[in-house]
């Protein structure tokens, strides 16, 4: 990453501060990892808004909760990681998988219950997990992902490689007990493990100030010893920037280290919640004047880009989510002896 060029990135709720209140400067990125930005994220926030058509056709059951408006965090952070690196998270899973470089179509599939899901379709949407890029799920429980994530960060320890893992979990999971319990044990055997907390303001539906004590949520670590620090998650190039010395000290064999990525939700909770406890008004804000995709968009085009080219790159990942949707109306649901597979007694 060039040293030369830095800027300043205007606080936005104390965003890209450490714990300590320190201003962090971003680096700017190149072409190409614009380019790749770019493209991660497009594919991300068009295969959840056909998820979310899907979804209201009815061909998408029980639970579906979309990651439209906080691409940057895990394109960003899956930029810094090397082969062998494995990630885990909660229930808002779909991006992180596509971002891991999972395929598009199983992905998908798995959303609509059919055999060529990841789950083999008997997972949906919160439960599908892939061996071979190191993607641990996708957990329906509020805060499971961290003590498991906190084991295969363990199991890195204990095998002497240099794998991190990821462990995502949001700002309503981050009051759980499991995780103090975790950051406690991985403090004390120092583990390779980042705890990315995803802060998108509402949890299930309640502000961070009405359900939370403590709003800095880079600070949660404090009484175990563990480094935090406040990241703007609506720049991808701000987390990049953070996630590259949050690994760099888990790989030093520094132990455990928080990333807060101040982001939101552009849908509510999940596709049966309204989100009546904010205004449209302040939904559009943040839209229009902060969206990951778009502040993409206009550096590629203050790099001489035309709109054409950018348009095309839309283009291409609206034909690979479109055959997804194809795939998963038409592929054959599971066969009915798959009930007594994958059970264990």
């Amino acid at each position: 990453m060039p040293a030369s060029k830095k800027r300043d990135v205007p606080a936005r709720d104390e965003a890209s501060q450490t714990g300590s209140g320190t201003r962090r400067p971003v680096s700017e990125f190149s072409r190409e990892q614009e380019l790749r930005a770019l493209r991660d994220m497009l594919l991300i926030r068009r295969f959840e808004e056909k998820a979310g058509q899907l979804y209201g056709m009815g061909a998408i059951g029980g639970f579906c909760h979309l990651y439209i408006g906080q691409e940057a965090i895990v394109v960003g952070m899956q930029m810094v990681l090397k082969e062998g690196d494995q990630v885990i998270t909660g229930y808002r899973d779909h991006g992180h998988m596509l971002a891991c470089g999972m395929d598009a179509n199983g992905v998908m599939a798995e959303l609509t219950g059919r055999r060529g899901g990841y789950s083999k379709g008997k997972g949906g949407s919160m439960h599908m997990f892939s061996l071979e890029k190191h993607f641990y799920g996708g957990h329906g429980i509020v805060g499971a992902q961290v003590s498991l994530g906190t084991g295969l960060a363990f199991a890195n320890r204990y095998r002497g490689n240099d794998n991190v893992c990821l462990a995502y979990f949001g700002d309503g999971a981050a009051n759980q007990g499991q995780v103090y319990e975790s950051f406690n044990m991985a403090a004390l055997w120092k583990l390779p493990v980042v705890y990315v907390i995803e802060n998108n303001r509402y949890a299930m539906g309640t502000s961070v100030t009405r359900s939370s004590a403590q709003t800095d949520f880079s600070k949660r670590g404090l009484s175990f010893n563990i480094p935090g620090e406040q990241v703007d998650g609506m720049d991808v190039r701000a987390v990049h920037e953070a996630g590259s010395r949050a690994v760099a000290h888990c790989r030093a064999g520094k132990g455990p280290y928080i990333l807060e990525m101040q982001t939101y939700r552009y849908r509510g909770h999940s596709m049966s919640d309204p989100a009546k406890y904010r205004t449209r008004e302040e939904v559009d804000k943040v839209r229009n004047d902060q969206d990951p995709i778009e502040q993409v968009r206009q550096r590629l085009l203050a790099m001489k880009m035309t709109e054409d080219d950018l348009k095309a790159i839309d283009a291409e990942v609206r034909t690979i989510v479109n055959a997804s949707a194809e795939f998963a109306q038409h592929d054959p649901e599971p066969d009915a002896s798959e009930l007594y597979t994958d059970v264990y007694r």
